[in-house]
């Protein structure tokens, strides 16, 4: 019989469709070979992306030139722009405000044909260190309340190119679905005066079916209520609000990868979304909230019930999800 489940994080619920159940070979996703051509973001190119806002390369390198590890650079097209005021009016019952931000883009690594699972491990930790500064600098300009990093891999995900990248936008508002969360881990605190995370990863310690893996500080697990097939969460295993503040990525960057090429092995290769959830300037170090990283692979489609309720339907539970990740051989 189906399920209806409630994820304690957000309070959203999900419909868990046993009798629809799907293995990861139901699915039938493939990803296209990266094609290459003429690529902004390959080495050599430097010139025709705006300039550098951060590179990673060898000393005494100049910068939009070759030689780099990682770059990264204001988008081309950007959701929002950083010139101006934010100028918020009401229009009746209506609020506005200028469209005032900052799109940044990752380039994780120059080789075009490799992805965060398969380029060297290094590359995976500098990009995770770039995050981190780009967050850390952002987050002295007063008009903004919030970072969202966020990764589409795949043009089914949402990726406009093939070369592997993230992006990253400072927003004036924290993102509706960031304050659900802050929200519900809130109330669970005010409640029990204990974190709704930490719970979430004790619990899943001792229950261990929808554990994916895990290492000294950091645990992926496949969530109670997913939205989506095979949707995973990493944590940190300590209560931390805000992304590492501590800036120790190591062991952060092999769990990401391995996570990565468990789901590449499973379901060859899908597209997906990675987005970082973590909290807002305002309020960096509390004792509710906890910061994680939530990957998507885009499995199934949101259509006319998903969109009119609210609800998701997904065909996979998660403790079978779990259960094939783990079995995946890296």
């Amino acid at each position: 019989m189906p399920e209806l489940r409630k994820d304690p994080i957000s309070g959203r619920w999900v419909i868990i469709s046993v009798e629809r159940g799907k293995r990861p070979s139901d699915f039938g996703m493939r990803v296209s070979p990266k094609k290459g051509g003429f690529c902004a973001f390959c080495k050599g190119n430097e010139h025709t992306t705006p300039p550098e806002i951060l590179a990673f390369r060898n000393n005494g390198e100049k910068p939009d030139t070759e030689g780099w590890t990682l770059r990264v650079v204001a988008n081309k097209f950007p959701a929002l722009n950083v010139e101006g005021k934010l100028d918020r009016v009401g229009e009746g019952i209506f609020d506005k405000m200028n469209g005032v931000g900052a799109h940044e883009v990752v380039i994780e690594c120059p080789d075009h044909s490799l992805t965060l699972s398969t380029m060297p491990l290094k590359s995976v930790e500098d990009a995770l260190w770039a995050f981190h500064q780009r967050i850390t600098d952002l987050k002295k300009d007063s008009r903004f309340k919030y970072v969202l990093v966020f990764k589409n891999e795949g043009d089914q995900a949402g990726a406009s190119l093939e070369h592997s990248h993230s992006q990253l936008i400072a927003l004036p508002i924290v993102p509706h679905l960031v304050e659900e969360e802050l929200f519900q881990a809130n109330q669970y605190y005010k409640y029990k005066e204990r974190c709704i995370f930490c719970d979430i990863i004790h619990q899943e310690q001792g229950d261990k079916t929808r554990v994916i893996s895990e290492n000294d500080d950091f645990i992926t697990i496949a969530p109670f209520a997913p939205r989506s097939p095979f949707e995973t969460m990493i944590l940190p295993k300590n209560h931390e609000s805000s992304f590492l503040p501590d800036g120790n990525f190591t062991l952060l960057a092999e769990i990401l990868q391995r996570t990565l090429q468990q789901m590449d092995k499973v379901l060859h290769m899908p597209p997906y979304n990675l987005m970082i959830h973590t909290s807002p300037f305002k309020n960096e170090i509390n004792d509710y909230y906890h910061w994680h990283i939530e990957i998507i692979p885009k499995l199934t489609k949101i259509a006319g019930f998903e969109w009119g309720s609210g609800f998701y339907i997904n065909p996979t539970p998660p403790e079978e999800a779990a259960e094939f990740l783990r079995e995946a051989e890296i």
